[in-house]
């Protein structure tokens, strides 16, 4: 029941569709032509509803010329929106936000609905004039049921009605919260917010070169690349901070040392002695499939990142003890670590879809089970093929 009331409540949401106002900017590459050339970037998700050009209102006929300060009023979903947009170059109605003095970089879109109780219920934008007061810009108004003719700038406002705000992440929270607006479900709107499209490929496409090449080591590559996106803005800083899980790091954290003393006390070696002298006499595709087990064994108990921070040195000097090259066993460990379908518990991923999905806890070894096998029957070849033990 609760899959179903949450998947009705994301259809309602993509079904809303917004009211927006767009003007072509002089170096939009849709000046001088036909405004189906416009609609086309939507993908039919958008269709126009007028265009303004100054005091006249043009009937939108798809032959329409479009002309440099045209506004069209738009209707559609916001991602056939942000999509025309974004590719025509248009500019959503409000003006560029500014704090104290200063462009505002780090703008988010979001959805609100007003309440009964709000003050903005019977007001106009205009009478707001939330860009000023407030710096907050309304690009886009939804009433479902009913069609919006006004300019967002005269709309008088309903209850019922849902607004899409753009500010900063400082202020939207705060109109929130004076005018009594209820936050929408969290999803992702890219309406109103300008995006480097290519900065994030040019860091991925950097630092996959420069670890790939052996110029600096991957960990260094990679967390330079998040440093980066962070630097040119790609990933606001709040974003950062609300990714970062905490009970994981401190997990890592621990662990770490714990690694570390099972290393240098000798502890690993003696485990890997006593698994050594278990598998002496086994074939390399037995001895291979005893780490790559107990990987898979460990991983529910533990977390996949801490199982091969307690797992590697051991399984390197089971390797060495069998007299084996530790390769192919050290990737035995990471596929073994990432690949617990058993349990619910041993990936984040499994612990997600459990309640949306109405599964037990029986469910999972039912289907895990027999890809567990799978894993196992395909990996061991495989690695003894790439990295051949002797």
């Amino acid at each position: 029941v609760r899959a179903k009331q949450q998947a009705s409540v994301e259809d309602i949401l993509d079904q809303a569709s917004y009211t927006a106002e767009a003007t072509l900017s002089p170096d939009s590459v849709l000046v001088d032509k036909p405004l189906r050339e416009l609609l086309r970037l939507g993908d039919g998700d958008v269709i126009a509803r007028t265009i303004l050009r100054g005091p006249r209102r043009i009937s939108p006929f798809p032959d329409v010329t479009l002309k440099s300060g045209d506004t069209v009023m738009l209707e559609g979903s916001p991602e056939g929106l942000d999509r025309m947009v974004s590719q025509a170059n248009l500019i959503l109605s409000g003006k560029p936000l500014t704090d104290k003095g200063e462009k505002v970089v780090d703008l988010i879109s979001m959805e609100a609905v007003i309440s009964n109780d709000s003050h903005l219920n019977g007001m106009s934008a205009r009478e707001l004039a939330l860009s000023y007061t407030r710096g907050v810009n309304l690009i886009a108004v939804s009433r479902r049921g009913q069609r919006v003719s006004e300019r967002l700038s005269d709309l008088t406002l309903k209850a019922g009605d849902v607004l899409l705000l753009q500010g900063s992440r400082k202020n939207v929270p705060l109109m929130l919260q004076e005018f009594s607006l209820l936050p929408l479900a969290q999803r992702e709107i890219l309406l109103g917010v300008k995006r480097r499209a290519f900065m994030p490929l040019i860091v991925l496409a950097a630092a996959m070169i420069a670890a790939g090449s052996g110029l600096v080591p991957v960990s260094v590559a990679f967390f330079a690349a998040a440093f980066l996106m962070i630097v040119v803005g790609a990933i606001p800083l709040t974003e950062v901070y609300k990714s970062v899980d905490g009970p994981i790091l401190v997990m890592l954290a621990a662990l770490i040392p714990v690694s570390d003393s099972l290393r240098t006390t000798g502890a690993s070696e003696l485990i890997a002695h006593w698994l050594g002298s278990v598998a002496h006499g086994l074939p390399p595709f037995a001895a291979l499939g005893m780490i790559l087990l107990t990987a898979m064994a460990v991983t529910p108990f533990l977390n996949n990142a801490a199982t091969v921070l307690v797992m590697a040195p051991i399984a390197a000097g089971f390797a060495t003890t069998l007299g084996f090259r530790p390769e192919a066993f050290l990737m035995a460990v990471a596929i073994g670590a990432g690949c617990d379908f058993l349990t619910p518990i041993g990936h984040q991923c499994n612990t997600l879809v459990m309640g949306p999905g109405g599964y037990r806890f029986s469910d999972y070894p039912r289907l895990g089970l027999p890809l567990s096998f799978i894993i196992v029957i395909v990996s061991i070849p495989m690695l003894l093929y790439v990295w051949p033990v002797s």
